[in-house]
This record gives C-alpha cells, sequence and structure tokens, in this order.
C-alpha cells in the first residue's frame, strides 16, 4: 500500500485526498493517516512545486556543479556536504561516484552570480579540491515531467 500511495503522490502530490482513497481502494481517513505517519518518520520530506521558469519573466540561471573533495577524518563527506548544502543557492547536495564527490544544484539569476558563488562561497571551502561547473541551457525533462514538449505539426500531408 505505501509504495502505491508514494508512487502517485510522488507525480501529483496535489491530488485530491478523496480521489486519492478512490485510487487505492481505502477510506479517507487511512490514506490522511498513513500520509501522516509517512511525514512523521521522514519518508515524506517535502512538497514541491515544479515550474518552468523559462515561460515566466523571471531569469534563473541553473548550474550542476562537480566538486572534488578531501573527507575529513571522523566526518567523512556528510560535513562537507552539510556547509555545502546550507547555502540558500543550493537546491539539491549528491555523494556520486565517479571523477567527482558531489554533485552540487544550484540557481542564481544570472552566470556572474553562480561564477561568484563557485568562486567565493564554494572553492575556499579548505576540504574542496576542485570543481567543474557546467550551466544548463535548457531543460527537457524534470523530476519526470517533461517540459520542453515538441509543438504538434500541423503541415497537411500531400499523398501522390
Amino acid at each position: 500500500m505505501r509504495e502505491k500511495l508514494l508512487a502517485i503522490i510522488e507525480k501529483n502530490s496535489k491530488i485530491d485526498m478523496r480521489e486519492l482513497a478512490v485510487i487505492m481502494g481505502i477510506p479517507e481517513i487511512e490514506v490522511a493517516n498513513e500520509l501522516k505517519a509517512l511525514e512523521e518518520e521522514g519518508v515524506i520530506c517535502g512538497y514541491h512545486t515544479l515550474i518552468d521558469w523559462e515561460k515566466t519573466s523571471i531569469d534563473k540561471v541553473s548550474a550542476i556543479i562537480e566538486v572534488r573533495v578531501t573527507p575529513q577524518r571522523g566526518k567523512g563527506f556528510d560535513h562537507i556536504a552539510e556547509r555545502i548544502y546550507k547555502y540558500p543557492e543550493v537546491n539539491s547536495v549528491y555523494l556520486i561516484s565517479g571523477g567527482y564527490d558531489l554533485l552540487v544544484s544550484i540557481e542564481g539569476k544570472s552566470l556572474k552570480e553562480i561564477s561568484l558563488f563557485v568562486s567565493d562561497k564554494l572553492s575556499t571551502q579548505e576540504s574542496v579540491l576542485s570543481t567543474a561547473t557546467h550551466f544548463v541551457l535548457k531543460k527537457y525533462k524534470d523530476h519526470g515531467t517533461i517540459l520542453a514538449q515538441r509543438e504538434p505539426d500541423e503541415r497537411i500531408m500531400i499523398t501522390p
């Protein structure tokens, strides 16, 4: 039951409780109790709205930064990741495999703002050995939602 419930609300966290109960085939009160329990257990960590900022007048620049670090004795990567994710411009931090250790996703108002974050706040941390910044040029799909839909071909097909 939990897996099905989580899968449904992961795709649409705004779903009506009544509709969710019908889909799940259980009473509304059971759905409400299960959601509350999942929140209290920390399984559900928050509810977010996915916005296509390209369709607004608000300028936003996104970047993905690969970070190579030296883990601290007794603290590992967690302490460094915590220092990084506390910055308000940071959206996510992941411990990754490969040539880098952490993957940091951030947003800013301009390329310069992100560059300053990397040079002034991120690279200056004593555990950080190197960074590689990648600016997001266009988002096609984000959190399972397709953002860049192709326009339908409205040409008339002519057959010989």
